[in-house]
C-alpha cells in the first residue's frame, strides 16, 4: 500500500502501514455483537481492549446495519453518538474515532462531540445533506458502495457479471468522488460494501478483483469483512465461528491492495498485517 494520512480535529495523522479499524458497536441488535456494548462501562472497556488489541481507528455505530434491521431517527442515533462520544473523549482524548451512519444529523452531532471520521454505509444517497455536511466540517469521509441494500439470493454470477458488478462500483466511486472533490472534502476512502447489495458469490469475486480498485483509484480502500454471512454461511458456521475465516479474507485483501481492515478483532488482523509487511520486505 501507499502511505497515506488524514486530518482529524487539526492534526495530521500518517498511516504508513495498513490500518486496523476496530469496531464498537453499541446497538442492541448488531448481527455479531449486539447489546455487548450498551452500558458505559461495557462500552469503555471494549474500547480500550479494541486499542490494546492493536486498533489504530475506533469505528463507533449506534445503529444496526444487519440486514432486516430497522434504522433508528436520526434525532435518537444523535444523542446515542453524543453520549457515548463524551464518555470515550474523557477517557481517550488522542485516540482516532469513526462514526458508522448514514444520517447528516448524527455525523454533525457526533464531529461536535469529539468525533474525527465520517463513515458513511450509506455512500450519500440515503441522505441528501451528507455531503455538504462532510464537506462544511472538513472532516475525513468513507465513501461505501451499496447503500443499505443487503445481500440478494441470485445464481450464481458470471465472470461477465463480476465485471459488470466491478465497473458499476468503479462508476459510483467516480461520480460520488467527483461531488466530492468539488464541495471541498480533503481526505475520502473507498469502501466496496462487502455484503452490501451482493450475493455470496458476488462478494468472492469482487474480493478476487479488489486489485483493479485499489490500482484506478487513489484514495484508501477500506475492507469490511470480519464475521461476516459470505464467511460462515459456505462454511456452515455461526459468526462466533467465522474469525478464521475473516483472517484468511483479510490476508488475500491485503495482498490486494486494501489499506484499512474493519474487523471486530484487531489482534489477529495487526498480526495478519505485521506478517504480510514483513513478507513484502524480506521476499525479493
Amino acid at each position: 500500500m501507499t502511505p497515506f494520512s488524514i486530518v482529524a480535529r487539526g492534526r495530521l495523522v500518517e498511516y504508513r502501514r495498513p490500518v486496523v479499524m476496530g469496531i464498537l458497536n453499541i446497538t442492541d441488535d448488531s448481527f455479531y455483537d449486539g447489546g455487548r456494548h450498551r452500558s458505559p462501562d461495557a462500552m469503555l472497556a471494549h474500547a480500550h481492549r479494541l486499542l490494546a488489541d492493536g486498533a489504530d481507528i475506533i469505528d463507533l455505530g449506534a445503529s444496526s446495519s444487519r440486514p432486516g434491521a430497522q434504522l433508528i431517527p436520526p434525532d435518537e442515533e444523535a444523542l446515542r453518538l453524543a453520549q457515548a462520544l463524551r464518555l470515550l473523549r474523557s477517557e481517550l482524548p488522542d485516540a482516532v474515532i469513526s462514526v458508522d451512519t448514514c444520517f447528516a444529523l448524527p455525523a454533525r452531532t457526533a464531529i461536535e462531540a469529539g468525533a474525527d471520521i465520517v463513515n458513511d454505509i450509506g455512500g450519500g444517497d440515503l441522505d441528501p445533506l451528507m455531503f455538504n455536511t462532510v464537506a462544511e466540517l472538513q472532516v475525513p469521509y468513507i465513501l461505501m458502495h451499496g447503500g443499505l441494500q443487503h445481500t440478494r439470493q441470485a445464481q450464481a454470477p458470471t465472470a461477465e457479471d463480476t465485471n459488470t458488478l466491478v465497473d458499476n462500483i468503479v462508476r459510483f466511486f467516480s461520480s460520488r468522488l467527483d461531488t466530492l472533490y468539488r464541495l471541498g472534502v480533503k481526505d475520502v476512502w473507498l469502501d466496496p460494501g462487502f455484503g452490501f447489495a451482493k450475493n455470496a458469490d458476488e462478494n468472492l469475486r469482487l474480493l478476487d478483483r479488489l486489485d483493479h480498485l485499489t490500482s484506478l483509484f487513489r484514495e484508501p480502500v477500506l475492507v469490511g469483512l470480519s464475521r461476516k454471512r459470505m464467511i460462515y454461511q459456505p462454511l456452515a458456521l455461526t459468526p462466533d465461528e467465522a474469525l478464521p475465516g475473516t483472517i484468511a479474507l483479510d490476508a488475500i485483501a491485503l495482498d490486494r491492495g486494501a489499506s484499512i481492515l474493519r474487523v471486530h478483532d484487531p489482534r489477529p488482523a495487526a498480526e495478519t498485517i505485521t506478517l504480510m509487511q514483513k513478507m513484502k520486505t524480506t521476499l525479493p
